[in-house]
């Protein structure tokens, strides 16, 4: 706030008043000159009553003339002051009615005649005070519901003369203040085109001020000033946010610039007169609106009643490949994205049809549950497609319109996530169908109104202010946000392999299976590529092993690296008669423990324990820093995969126990008292 504290006058602009002269004398009446105007009127109507007594203390005429006079100013005083505070408008018209009833009856009487002199004595400092304790308490515009006058200062400088503060509240990094315009004269939209010079006069960036119209008056706005930059930092994804939890409720994909959690809201909710969500994903090469993705499409695997459906046939897993194992079905090539879309639109009727059966006028969490009548729920359906741009160009810029327009009502939601959202990339039909919009950083102001509604931009939305320079940065206007909030900068959350391998592995007893609806309808319009698409393991970071759909095993695939040993043991066999006797057996090698017994199977809480101990005894021995390797190097405590350990230790970096370095794949010991260790 050090920006801000210089500012603190933010309508006016601090008056300075120049002494001629120099020295002491000059600083106190520099200092003084705003509390004389009050002594200056005290002193005036005083010396005021003396010629009044002189020319109309006889007359009768001049008696009714001064008492209507009298009345007719505290009157006026009273109608002027409606426009301001009630305190104020009160404390004005009482100074009118005593000093304008002192001057009538000083005038007909005398200023000295019985207890006038007293009360001019006593009663004019008293006003003239209670005038100067009003301006001294007056440390700010706005302070204690006072508005503050718009003439001269800082607002008519960028262009917004009369307008009054009525309000303030100040945070530490945030003020927030609501504006009176004059009416007639400026509108709200006045306000959000003078922004930017209000944060050149300010010293602040573009973004820091923000504008909201009142949404019941036109002439009145409130302006929202936020000096420092609280998102330069990234934050590390925390893990989900409601493990287990409903796709219903809202998913946290990041933070705001004040630290409240940023959320997208999938389903819709009567309830909340919300409706499902379809979302406009958009941002240039090196927005990190990828990364957000990731955040997002966790989260949605750690709950228990969606499904998720995603396709990227441009960069194929390089974005979605920690995540596949959890995926329902992964189309990584234009072929399978053209068969998702079809089999999207085919469910689409089935999906209606089957909540019609059933009663519901849209998708709820008790869809996903087991019916009445003992029939299996339907989950939500997420479509996501990363790098929509090049499906739309090998098909046709229609090809989501069908399902943006009528999706919502089956239980789906569609994600289309592109770098630029022009008329060129997508139709219009299906840019306006969307609804929703996650805005990373453009190129340029027109690309901007591409994602954002006109709303937010008016507010002081500016994505293009970021370019690819801060990833992460985003607008979120979507369905379930606050409108105030459309304008106002978060940052997704930062992930690490082994924090999505860990959340891959954690819920796959949770996550939900396809329904048999969808799934029958899928089957009809993809035929095959749907039946046999490829079902990754949970473990992306082990060899590579692909199941089909409805096979539980991994079918084993060949190690390239192992090839060619594999030839030249063959080369080695050549010339080998087969038909020849085998030789003798001479001993037996047993496999197994040394004792003969078969190997204990450890179960899981045994291997975490196994996790918990091997990591104090690194402690113990003075070790600072730690891996998956080192862990491995013990894998036979535990007789887990790699994918199992570092989703360990991505659990032990969410505890706390661990925390991430500068190297990737190392994570420095936190040191905890073991009795707080065993209670976690």
């Amino acid at each position: 706030m050090s920006r801000m504290s210089s500012r603190r006058d933010l309508p006016d602009l601090p008056m300075v008043y120049h002494s001629r002269g120099g020295g002491i004398g000059g600083y106190l009446l520099q200092r003084a000159a705003p509390y004389l105007p009050p002594w200056l009127l005290t002193a005036g109507t005083g010396l005021a009553s003396l010629p009044a007594h002189s020319l109309w203390a006889d007359s009768a005429a001049a008696s009714a003339g001064l008492t209507l006079a009298s009345a007719a100013l505290t009157a006026s005083t009273w109608w002027a002051g409606k426009s301001t505070t009630p305190q104020r408008r009160i404390h004005s018209a009482v100074t009118v009615a005593a000093a304008t009833s002192w001057l009538t009856a000083a005038a007909l009487a005398g200023p000295g005649t019985g207890p006038l002199q007293s009360l001019y004595l006593i009663g004019g400092p008293a006003l003239a005070v209670s005038w100067n304790i009003r301006q001294m308490l007056r440390t700010r515009p706005g302070a204690d519901g006072e508005p503050a006058e718009g003439s001269g200062g800082l607002l008519e400088k960028v262009g917004l003369a009369k307008t009054m503060v009525t309000g303030s509240t100040v945070a530490p990094n945030k003020a927030t203040f609501q504006l009176q315009l004059p009416p007639g004269e400026l509108t709200a939209d006045d306000v959000a085109k003078a922004a930017p010079r209000l944060a050149s006069a300010l010293d602040v960036s573009p973004t820091a001020v923000r504008v909201h119209p009142d949404p019941d008056s036109h002439a009145r706005a409130q302006v929202t000033i936020v000096p420092r930059d609280l998102l330069k930092t990234t934050t590390p994804w925390p893990g989900p946010s409601a493990p287990g939890g409903s796709v219903a409720g809202p998913v946290v994909v990041g933070v705001y610039e004040d630290g409240t959690p940023a959320v997208l809201y999938f389903p819709g909710d009567p309830e909340q007169a919300r409706n499902a969500m379809h979302l406009l994903v958009m941002g240039m090469t090196g927005s990190g609106k990828s990364e957000a993705a990731l955040v997002a499409l966790a989260e949605l695997l750690s709950r228990r009643d969606v499904v998720v459906w995603a396709s990227d046939p441009a960069k194929a897993d390089q974005t979605l490949g920690p995540l596949l194992g959890a995926l329902d079905w992964a189309a990584l090539d234009m072929p399978s994205t053209v068969a998702m879309i079809e089999a999207i639109a085919a469910a689409i009727p089935a999906r209606t049809k089957w909540l019609a059966k059933y009663g519901y006028k849209q998708w709820e969490p008790a869809c996903a549950e087991v019916q009445a009548d003992g029939s299996p729920g339907m989950p939500y359906l997420v479509c996501w497609f990363e790098e929509a741009a090049k499906t739309i160009r090998e098909t046709d810029d229609d090809v989501f319109t069908g399902i943006a327009q009528e999706a919502r009502s089956a239980g789906v939601s569609l994600v289309v996530s592109l770098q630029r959202a022009s008329g060129t990339q997508i139709s219009t039909d299906t840019r306006a169908s969307l609804g929703s919009s996650w805005c990373f950083g453009v190129r340029d102001d027109r690309d901007a109104g591409f994602a954002l509604p006109d709303e937010a931009l008016d507010a002081g939305a500016s994505p293009q202010s970021w370019r690819d320079k801060r990833p992460g940065y985003n607008y979120l206007a979507a369905n379930g946000v606050p409108e105030e909030l459309w304008a106002t900068p978060a940052r997704s959350y930062l992930t690490s392999r082994e924090a999505l391998d860990w959340a891959v592995t954690t819920f796959a007893g949770v996550r939900a299976e396809v329904d048999a609806t969808t799934a029958a309808a899928a089957r009809q319009a993809a035929g095959s590529v749907f039946t046999d698409r490829t079902r990754h393991p949970l473990t992306p970071s082990t060899p590579a092993a692909a199941r089909p759909a409805g096979n539980s095993r991994p079918i084993p695939v060949p190690d390239p690296d192992g090839l060619d040993d594999a030839d030249a043991e063959m080369d080695e066999l050549d010339g080998i008669d087969p038909e020849q006797p085998l030789a003798p057996v001479k001993s037996v090698i047993r496999f197994g423990t040394p004792d003969g017994r078969p190997r204990r199977t450890v179960s899981t809480d045994e291997a975490r324990q196994a996790m918990a101990d091997l990591l104090e005894e690194f402690e113990a021995a003075g070790m600072a820093e730690v891996g998956p390797k080192e862990f491995m190097d013990h894998c036979d405590r535990h007789g887990r995969t790699r994918g199992w350990v570092s989703g360990q230790v991505a659990a032990m970096v969410l505890s706390g126990r661990l925390q991430e370095t500068d190297r990737p794949g190392r994570y420095r010991i936190i040191p905890q008292d073991k009795r707080v260790l065993a209670g976690v």
